[in-house]
């Protein structure tokens, strides 16, 4: 069973932390499937990325589209991972399924703690596999730096 990494943002935009754990998550080896909600936002964190720091390269592409089992990152709405990743990380409130964490090494949750809504669906997400006996770490941003308030 994996872990779930729960990253509350309050300073930075969520594209450029997820580009930043992205980074890091393949430059570990590990392939990715980034969950969001919506095809449209899933286009646009699909143009940000692109758009990334010239020495941050980050190959990936979007479901749906020609060779998506080869991508190293992978963005779609779906619970499916097509490019056989090991990592996921759900951003805008997607959901997690019971699989997730069977099946995947790392799951990062990526929420905006600047919206009342995202920061309630979180502690249901955090309050759901703590009773499941998962384990799960809450990283919070809120000094400047990233720094890890809690762990199950």
């Amino acid at each position: 069973m994996g872990s779930a990494l729960f990253y509350h943002l309050t300073r930075r935009p969520m594209e450029d932390t997820l580009a930043m754990l992205l980074g890091k998550a393949t430059g570990a080896g590990m392939r990715v499937v980034v969950r969001g909600t919506d095809l449209g936002r899933m286009g646009w964190l699909d143009e940000k990325l692109w758009q990334g720091a010239d020495d941050g390269f980050l190959p990936h592409g979007l479901a749906g589209e020609a060779h998506e089992a080869m991508q190293p990152v992978l963005l779609t709405t779906g619970t499916q991972a097509p490019n056989g990743a090991t990592c996921l990380m759900t951003v805008d409130g997607a959901a997690l399924v019971d699989q997730d964490l069977e099946s995947m090494d790392r799951v990062c949750v990526l929420f905006d703690g600047n919206d009342p809504v995202a920061l309630d669906l979180a502690r249901s997400q955090w309050k759901n596999l703590k009773s499941s006996g998962a384990s799960a770490q809450y990283w919070s941003e809120e000094s400047g730096r990233w720094e890890k308030k809690a762990e199950t």
